[in-house]
């Protein structure tokens, strides 16, 4: 493994490990309509999944791939976040 990997492979393990806490301390807000909280649900699925992809190549050393997938999976949080629908710390 090159030093790039290592690096790229820490920062990879370090935003999956930050954004499983966000997803612990995950709230939907108050007075969210119950259409709008369904689509909320959706997208956290789908953080959560983009999540779990960045743990699966993480572990196979995929270490760019993982770092994508969590991204994805961050801004997906960060938007819902934005968007007041939910709150969690970082």
């Amino acid at each position: 493994m090159t030093q790039r990997d290592a690096k790229i492979g820490e920062l990879a393990s370090s935003y999956v490990q930050k954004t499983e806490r966000a997803f612990e301390g995950l709230k939907l807000v108050q007075g969210v309509v119950p259409s709008d909280a369904e689509s909320v649900r959706q997208v956290i699925g789908e953080a959560k999944r983009y999540l779990e992809d960045a743990k699966y190549y993480l572990g196979r050393r995929k270490y760019e791939t993982s770092l994508a997938s969590v991204a994805y999976c961050e801004g997906l949080l960060d938007a819902l976040r934005m968007l007041r629908f939910v709150e969690f710390d970082w």
